[in-house]
Formats: C-alpha cells, sequence, structure tokens
C-alpha cells in the first residue's frame, strides 16, 4: 500500500507540474516550474502543511522537487533554532548536503560510463 500512496502522490505532483507547462503556452517555462515546486515546498512545510503529506506518502513526496524545497525549508529551521541567523543559511545547505553530493557523483560516473551518439 505503501508504494501505491507514494506512486499515486508523487504522480499527482508531477502531473501539476506538466499541466502548468502544457496548459500555459509556453509562458511558463521549466525553470519557472522548478523554482515554483521547490518554493511550494519551502513554504507549505514552514506552515506544517507538508510534513503531513511526508508522513502519508514518503518517497512520493520527497523525492519530487517539492520534497527538495521540504527540506531546505526544516533544514534552515532547525538551524534558525541551533544558530539563530547564521543557522537558517547553514541548516538548509547542510540538510541537502548529502543529496546533493551523491547527484553531483553519481551525475559524474554515468558520464564516464555512457557516451552520447551524437
Amino acid at each position: 500500500m505503501l508504494f501505491l500512496k507514494a506512486f499515486l502522490v508523487g504522480g499527482f505532483i508531477c502531473l501539476l507540474a506538466q499541466l502548468l507547462m502544457d496548459l500555459t503556452s509556453h509562458k511558463v517555462t521549466p525553470a519557472h516550474v522548478l523554482v515554483g515546486l521547490v518554493t511550494t515546498g519551502a513554504v507549505l512545510s514552514a506552515l506544517g502543511l507538508y510534513e503531513p503529506l511526508v508522513k502519508f506518502a514518503g518517497a512520493g513526496a520527497t523525492v519530487p522537487l517539492t520534497g527538495f524545497g521540504h527540506l531546505l525549508a526544516q533544514g534552515a529551521i532547525k538551524g534558525a533554532a541551533r544558530e539563530g541567523l547564521l543557522g537558517v543559511f547553514r541548516g538548509g545547505v547542510a540538510s541537502a548536503a548529502a543529496g546533493i553530493t551523491a547527484a553531483v557523483v553519481f551525475g559524474y560516473f554515468a558520464a564516464l560510463l555512457f557516451r552520447p551518439k551524437g
């Protein structure tokens, strides 16, 4: 059942992003959608509305870009509680560092292993 919930929630988030791009006649670019999803996740997290979705859908809520915004917001909130204003900046980066590092490392290895057929 957990997989089904994750699939449905993650798929719905992606569906909304795709519809936003398709129905706005190219006025909304993928970059706008990326920033919008991260910002939406951060705002919903700061309001306490995203955590219940994470508890319900697991990876379906944490893997899409809204989950990245949630991760940054939670890190900033915890960092602010520990270190004050400087913790706002440190907390978000520290909470996302492992995921960003993994993306860079695995992207590098993928680039070494696979060659495009230009």
